[in-house]
């Protein structure tokens, strides 16, 4: 869920929930997949809308009727960055190699 309407907000962040039951943990999303994002207000589905693939900030042509759950489905990138300057790698095997863990860290804005 992006937001209930209230007649007045068109722009909406695009959020991803984890968790359901207990303490459930919403992130912002900032670099959607561009073509992947669709929008529904009260679960009709809408064209009628701009996505910023920089800051997945969703901005509908009007605002939705007071009280209206308008929700997202989008696939979305997270940039990381190695967190090591050396990756171990085995090559004991001819043909296959192994690299038993490669370290990332999420780069946030």
């Amino acid at each position: 869920m992006l937001g209930a309407g209230d007649e007045e907000t068109t722009v909406f962040q695009l959020r991803k929930t984890y968790g359901a039951l207990h303490a459930p943990y919403e992130r912002a999303i900032a670099k959607p997949v561009e073509g992947s994002v669709t929008v529904a207000v009260d679960g009709v589905a809408t064209e009628d809308f701009a996505v910023d693939p920089t800051t997945g900030l969703v901005t509908l042509a009007e605002a939705p009727a007071e009280g209206a759950i308008v929700t997202a489905g989008f696939r979305f990138d997270v940039p990381v960055r190695f967190d090591a300057d050396q990756l171990v790698i085995n090559l004991a095997a001819f043909e296959a190699g192994e690299i038993p863990s490669i370290p990332i860290v999420e780069i946030r804005p």
